[in-house]
């Protein structure tokens, strides 16, 4: 999966390539993380390491003919200033995901009666973490919603579709304003739920009259917070993993002498103490179709997982680390490769630890 890069880098780069121009993001917003809001699924989506937002997502990419990438570098600012916590009547029904039409940005676009929007997938009377952004901090209060079994999945999004499962008011956090930290509470998801639903959240300022809203997609099939519908394999890391908004990638190249293929390592400097991100590269270097592989490592400064890999299966922790492959991408044919992710606690290992890849 491809690794973040920050707005205002994305500015820099753009300036000298002439590709793109990334508005710098505005200070003070936030929506849903964790049920991911459409907003923040479709940045994850469309960031590439370049800067560029170029979605994978039919329905991102709808979005993003329609209103430009501009609102997408602002993925946090789904908000009216005069929001005042008024729902039904202030904002139209249709317009429930995009805070209505007087906000800093056009989010018109995901209003959108799609079925292919990012999805994320839970189980109906599960308890689950529920993560906002805090790219700015407010006390205030975050009630959220549900659509009603029976609801039209193919019609606009009313008021009367939703009903209220829970709030929370003034939670903990991650950590200070900016990049990806964010609140969080625990939820118990209501019984009774199955198939496609929208869990609708509304924050509240207490300190001023500013609102700010999320539509996210869910789908109540058994899951444990898997995504999917982001990404060219169509899928994201699990809810604990937070990708970062201001990497300065760092890459070390280490190959593999053992067996049929080769792992490549390349780490990001998040600015986020204590964590980073990696991304390994497989390659099957024979010349004959790789049927599966493993990659291990060792580390030797403490570093850790921060929620489970993307793309790979961990079968070994640390510090002696060991990633299978998923199930559909363990088939390499000569030369083909492929990628796994995770985000890391500690600091980045230096020197970068060696790589063996296994094949059966």
């Amino acid at each position: 999966m491809k690794l973040f890069k920050s707005a205002a880098l994305t500015a820099v780069l753009v300036l000298i390539t002439s590709v793109l121009i990334a508005p710098m993001p505005a200070q003070a917003h936030g929506v849903s993380m964790f049920p991911g809001a459409r907003t923040f699924l479709c940045w994850q989506d469309g960031l590439r390491e370049n800067g560029q937002i170029l979605p994978y997502n039919p329905a991102c990419a709808a979005a993003v003919n329609q209103s430009g990438a501009t609102p997408l570098y602002n993925w946090f600012a789904v908000l009216r200033s005069d929001g005042a916590g008024r729902t039904s009547g202030f904002i139209p029904d249709g317009q429930l995901c995009s805070g209505g039409t007087g906000g800093p940005y056009d989010f018109s676009s995901y209003n959108a009666v799609r079925s292919d929007w990012p999805l994320t997938h839970l189980t109906s009377g599960a308890s689950i973490q529920m993560r906002h952004s805090n790219w700015a901090e407010h006390p205030g209060s975050f009630n959220y919603y549900i659509t009603k079994n029976g609801w039209n999945a193919n019609g606009a999004l009313k008021w009367s579709d939703l009903e209220s499962f829970g709030s929370a008011t003034n939670p903990p956090k991650t950590g200070g304003a900016g990049g990806l930290n964010y609140y969080y509470w625990n939820a118990q998801l209501p019984s009774g739920k199955s198939g496609r639903h929208i869990i609708y959240t509304h924050w509240i300022r207490s300190d001023s009259n500013e609102n700010f809203y999320s539509c996210s997609d869910v789908v109540f099939d058994g899951g444990n917070g898997q995504v999917t519908g982001v990404g060219p394999g169509g899928s994201t890391p699990d809810p604990s993993v937070t990708p970062t908004v201001t990497p300065t990638v760092t890459p070390t190249v280490t190959p593999t002498p053992t067996g049929a293929c080769t792992a490549t390592w390349k780490a990001t400097n998040t600015g986020w103490a204590g964590h980073f991100q990696g991304e390994v590269t497989v390659k099957n270097t024979s010349t004959s179709s790789l049927n599966g592989w493993t990659v291990k490592w060792t580390y030797s400064g403490g570093q850790g997982f921060d929620g489970s890999p993307w793309n790979g299966v961990l079968s070994g922790q640390p510090p002696n680390v060991a990633v299978k492959n998923a199930t559909y991408n363990g088939q390499l044919g000569s030369n083909a490769s492929t990628a796994f992710g995770f985000n890391a606690t500690g600091s980045i290992p230096s020197p970068a630890p060696t790589l063996t890849c296994t094949s059966p």
